[in-house]
């Protein structure tokens, strides 16, 4: 993994030194809302997703701050081969373009270094936010995945599937 830079934020390889801080991020109302964990072992939850083999994790950095993590794994299957992204910012930078930054950082990585044809993304059907941040990326929005995952509350709810395709990426 190597260290990317927008316009604005620094993605970096995450490591147990960011632990701390995105547990703090993950343990916000805002974002345990949409990422969850057991809040008495948030750190414990974060430290399982960074040895996750098939994932690859970078905090996203905005000066010397750490303001929250973005991922992505591939389908390697030829016939169905592209990448997914996931992101977390801390929500005292929500709505200043920081997460449309790293998603279009993350996004030219993909395609440029790892030459993906075709990415995708999967906010909550009623994330507005995120979904502003992903269409500005550069995502266009798929279809509705119905009862796609449960919320802390135990019901199910869906997710919009976006995905961005190389050749429309705008950045």
């Amino acid at each position: 993994m190597t260290t990317l830079h927008g316009a604005s934020v620094t993605l970096r390889p995450a490591g147990a030194a960011d632990i701390p801080a995105l547990a703090a991020i993950r343990s916000t109302p805002q974002v345990y809302e949409r990422w969850r964990g057991d809040p008495d072992t948030m750190a414990a939850s974060v430290a399982e997703d960074l040895t996750e083999p098939d994932t690859e994790i970078f905090v996203v950095e905005y000066g010397d701050r750490v303001i929250g993590a973005i991922q992505w794994a591939a389908e390697e299957e030829p016939d169905y081969r592209h990448a997914n992204i996931d992101i977390y910012l801390d929500p005292a930078c929500h709505g200043r373009g920081l997460g449309t930054d790293a998603v279009r950082t993350l996004a030219r990585h993909l395609i440029t270094v790892h030459g993906h044809h075709r990415l995708t993304i999967d906010p909550a059907a009623d994330n507005t936010a995120a979904i502003r941040c992903y269409t500005n990326a550069g995502f266009r929005p798929v279809g509705i995945m119905r009862d796609y995952e449960r919320g802390p509350d135990g019901t199910w709810h869906d997710s919009l599937m976006m995905d961005l395709l190389a050749r429309e990426f705008p950045g």
